[in-house]
């Protein structure tokens, strides 16, 4: 198996977190913006590139990062073999309406703002809330390890 990268970007709107929510049969999950990285495209190309599909931000917006690293690895057993890699940058968008925060990705079903006390209360993935009750921007990157996410 090999594994795919993923680029995903922390997107604070003052004291709060933007996600993009998504659906599979069943199930409500959030995500950071971000998706898969593409042969040839940088990180930060190929995040750039998700972050105006997903939430109609680009090029304007400054990036610091990666800020964390974190690995999603299927148990053996399970039925659908990955390991993905999610790089995770941050961006500040204070100061800016969301009222143009869109997306143009058939997958993303809407977006919300979250505070850190929210976080807890819903399914994300990677599941990094921990790491972001204490990361502050300007922190080192971290390596957040091995995280399963079913």
């Amino acid at each position: 198996m090999e594994p795919r990268i993923r680029v995903s970007a922390l997107l604070r709107w003052e004291d709060r977190i933007l996600l993009c929510r998504h659906e599979k049969p069943g199930k409500e999950y959030w995500l950071l913006p971000g998706g898969g990285v593409n042969s040839g495209e940088s990180l930060v190309d190929a995040l750039r590139r998700e972050l105006m599909e997903e939430v109609g931000v680009g090029k304007e917006l400054t990036l610091e990062g990666p800020v964390a690293i974190a690995e999603s690895i299927s148990p053996e057993r399970s039925f659908a073999a990955k390991h993905v890699v999610h790089i995770v940058f941050s961006g500040d968008l204070s100061g800016r309406s969301l009222e143009r925060v869109t997306s143009q990705d058939a997958a993303v079903r809407g977006h919300r703002l979250f505070s850190l006390g929210e976080l807890d209360d819903i399914v994300l993935h990677p599941p990094v809330q921990r790491f972001l009750r204490r990361w502050q921007p300007g922190d080192p990157m971290v390596y957040l390890g091995a995280l399963w996410v079913p």
